[in-house]
């Protein structure tokens, strides 16, 4: 088999990543971009040149440019196309020489269900079949939107459990040598998601157990997300959205309302729509109405429960 033509093979393995439909939903140039789009994110992630993919993939420049830029080989649709015929993923006949009939078959389940249901099956099958409960539980992950109490339950709790206290915006900086302000007006959101995933998966790499608060939107990119869920006990921190504005005033911004008389509806659609992505958390902890003090003691009692029920 000719080098870029296996080369492909291999990329589309990994690209296809058991999401593709059984038929050919979307149009050939839409397929194409799609395809471009996640070899391009894979190879940032990477942290590689095109030049640098081009010699390790054993590739042209111009044919990784030609993929990136949605003009792929048209093989590529070629083969969507017999799959959609066949009733199967692409990478169903990537991979059908390599994988047991059982696996075969788990990844077609997967790939027949809707898109609201996966966040339900990947759980069910972290809860079954992932990581040790016990190695999660020493990862400790609270999510939310700012003003709930993260970062001041995080870092009173990792003194309790005498843990590391992480806060991965602060790594996402010292990782860019920048504010997030900046990084967002240089690189963009594209350019923050892309080192938020990098800094996450080498705090996860780099910590057996830990206390670690992350940005509110990181549950908006499910890859990220999926990777915190399947690494880390994840609790859901959430306040009133009043709360969560007064909270952020009080710390002394106030751009919330500057300028903005419809923050308040603003920040309540927000958190209606990232409502049943942080219910994906393992469990939740409402601070509303309550002390620091009094949202501590609940944590603690949670936690206490939690790794009580992992051993028993």
């Amino acid at each position: 088999m000719p080098a870029e033509r296996k080369n492909t093979a291999v990329a589309l393995k990994a690209v296809a990543g058991g999401r593709e439909p059984p038929a050919a939903v979307e149009s050939d140039e839409k397929f194409l971009a799609a395809v471009g789009r996640a070899v391009r994110a894979r190879r940032q992630q990477c942290g590689m040149a095109r030049r640098d993919l081009s010699h390790a993939a054993d590739v042209s420049e111009r044919y990784l440019a030609q993929l990136e830029t949605g003009e792929g080989n048209a093989s590529i649709v070629l083969l969507r196309r017999v799959a959609g015929a066949l009733g199967v993923r692409i990478n169903d006949l990537l991979d059908s020489g390599d994988l047991a009939p059982e696996r075969q078959a788990i990844g077609r389940l997967i790939g027949s269900l809707p898109q609201q249901r996966l966040g339900q099956a990947l759980r069910s099958l972290t809860a079954e079949f992932g990581r040790d409960g016990s190695v999660r539980l020493k990862r400790i992950a609270l999510v939310g939107l700012r003003g709930a109490g993260k970062s001041t339950l995080g870092q009173a709790l990792a003194r309790q459990l005498q843990r590391p206290f992480i806060e991965l915006d602060r790594e996402i900086e010292g990782e860019a040598g920048i504010s997030l302000s900046e990084l967002f007006l240089l690189s963009g959101q594209d350019g923050y998601r892309r080192i938020e995933r990098r800094c996450l998966e080498r705090v996860i790499e780099s910590h057996q157990d830990m206390v670690l608060t992350v940005g509110g939107g990181m549950v908006a990119e499910p890859e990220t997300y999926n990777l915190l869920l399947a690494n880390c006990f994840t609790i859901w921190v959430r306040a009133t959205p009043e709360e969560h504005m007064a909270r952020v005033i009080a710390q002394g911004d106030m751009r919330p309302m500057a300028g903005h008389s419809e923050a308040m509806g603003d920040l309540k659609k927000i958190l209606a729509a990232r409502e049943p992505l942080y219910g994906q958390a393992d469990t939740d902890l409402s601070t509303s109405g309550q002390t620091v003090q009094q949202s501590l003691s609940a944590l603690k009692r949670l936690v206490k429960a939690v790794a009580a029920d992992a051993v028993g």
